[in-house]
């Protein structure tokens, strides 16, 4: 009598409560990323979607051992990874070429550090340009290639040293929109016909459209820090028919989860308490957005009745909506539209700012700003508790510390500041580095 194996299949590389915190001198910590379980299966092509700055890059970079991990541990083939990678490579969004070596040379430059004789890896690097469309290019260098080919050499190169696993850091981000949908075709073509030996691929992007045309199985992550917030198989044969009934609703449902309500920064807590200490009160991270373009959005709502759906919006606007995003958080925030359900409604607030005139629009922003963004609120009480009103930047850049890595700190501090002097809170001076109170 015969049985059949029903064990799970083993994962060629999987991440097991990987983290990644910042450590403080007081004990407390950053943490980036939360504890993640994930694994990449054979003959599978994982997508990895979030909003801008979640973290999704920095988990790639730790899978692929570029990045340290502050905690757990990667393991290949079901064994630990101790130091040593295994074969492994990376696309990156930019093209990452040396500009002094031919397209061949290129190509051949990581066999070479591997240690294969010439005359083999100049076999295998004519092999892949063949695969890859490149095929009499052989000699160009970098600066007489349009985009689109130079990316082909950067998938050329990580494809040569025959990776059981291909990561791709948003490869397709940095070219035009006829140039990145021809290389996903492209790409897809060769997966899906067995023409390279990779056995899985793990792709970061922002692109929805792109996660649901390639992937088989899709992850959300959330932020702050980033974690696991959803987890999508995508069953729909190849080719995928973008108007099909069954992708537009897993790209709805993906929009859905990406902008439903539930999708806080509050998901768990940016810093870790020394043991025995006060808990410090809640960090609303700032979407990093510029007053004018949330205005502009409000204004297109205000234009269609109040009410929009997200997905047909982002169309509509030509933008995909890792771009919408951050504006679309900076208005809920504001508590100037709500979402619901992949959907876009302002509110009364929102519709007020809408039709307002210039001064009105910052004085509602003002209102809006104080009672919804703690940092601002907190920015306004220390430049009114100074006699003269005034404090240097870098007292708020170190509260910020506390809270964001020091990159992040920055990028926190520099959006507070344009929303102040939007909102005449305050006014800056650059030179100096100084914020003064705007007395009203």
């Amino acid at each position: 009598m015969s049985t059949v194996d029903t064990a799970a299949p083993v994962p060629i590389i999987e991440a097991r409560k990987l983290e990644k915190f910042y450590q403080h001198p007081d004990g407390g910590r950053i943490q980036v990323i939360a504890p993640i379980n994930l694994g990449v299966f054979p003959g599978q092509i994982l997508a990895l979607l979030g909003p801008s700055g979640c973290g999704k890059s920095t988990l790639l970079r730790m899978l692929t051992g570029l990045s340290p991990a502050s905690g757990g541990f990667v393991y290949w083939q079901g064994q630990p990874v101790n130091g040593n990678f295994p074969n492994v490579s990376i696309v990156f969004q930019s093209f990452a070429l040396f500009p002094w070596l031919t397209v061949i040379e290129n190509v051949e430059a990581p066999l070479e550090a591997r240690g294969v004789a010439p005359i083999e890896r100049h076999k295998r690097a004519l092999r892949i340009l063949d695969a890859v469309g490149l095929e009499g290019f052989e000699s160009a260098y970098p600066k007489e290639l349009s985009g689109g080919m130079k990316q082909r050499v950067g998938v050329a190169r990580a494809l040569v040293v025959e990776p059981e696993v291909l990561f791709m850091d948003e490869p397709f981000s940095a070219l035009d929109v006829l140039t990145a949908e021809t290389l996903r075709g492209e790409l897809l073509e060769l997966w899906l016909g067995h023409k390279i030996p990779t056995r899985a691929m793990f792709i970061v992007t922002h692109n929805i459209e792109e996660a649901v045309v390639l992937a088989d199985r899709i992850i959300v992550l959330g932020r702050n820090p980033a974690h696991i917030h959803a987890d999508f198989d995508v069953t729909i044969p190849h080719p995928r028919d973008r108007k099909s009934t069954e992708f537009v609703d897993l790209v709805d449902s993906i929009y859905r989860v990406l902008t439903h309500p539930g999708h806080k920064d509050d998901t768990a807590p940016t810093r870790t308490q020394v043991p025995g200490g006060a808990p410090k009160s809640k960090v609303v991270t700032l979407p990093h957005t510029r007053p004018g373009g949330m205005a502009a959005l409000l204004e297109i709502l205000a234009d269609r009745g109040g009410r929009v759906e997200l997905h047909g919006l982002s169309e509509d606007l030509g933008l995909d909506l890792e771009s919408l995003l951050p504006t679309i958080e900076t208005a809920t925030l504001l508590g100037l539209l709500r979402v619901e359900e992949g959907e876009a409604i302002i509110t009364h607030a929102g519709r007020a700012f809408a039709g307002a005139d210039i001064q009105t629009r910052k004085t509602i922003f003002r209102k809006a700003a104080l009672d919804n963004v703690p940092l601002l609120r907190q920015m306004e009480q220390a430049l009114r508790a100074k006699s003269n009103r005034t404090l240097s930047e870098e007292f708020f850049r170190d509260l910020l510390d506390e809270h964001f890595s020091e990159e992040e700190s920055g990028r926190q501090l520099e959006t507070a500041i344009q929303w102040g002097r939007y909102a005449e809170i305050f006014d800056y001076d650059a030179e100096s580095g100084k914020l003064k109170l705007t007395e009203i």
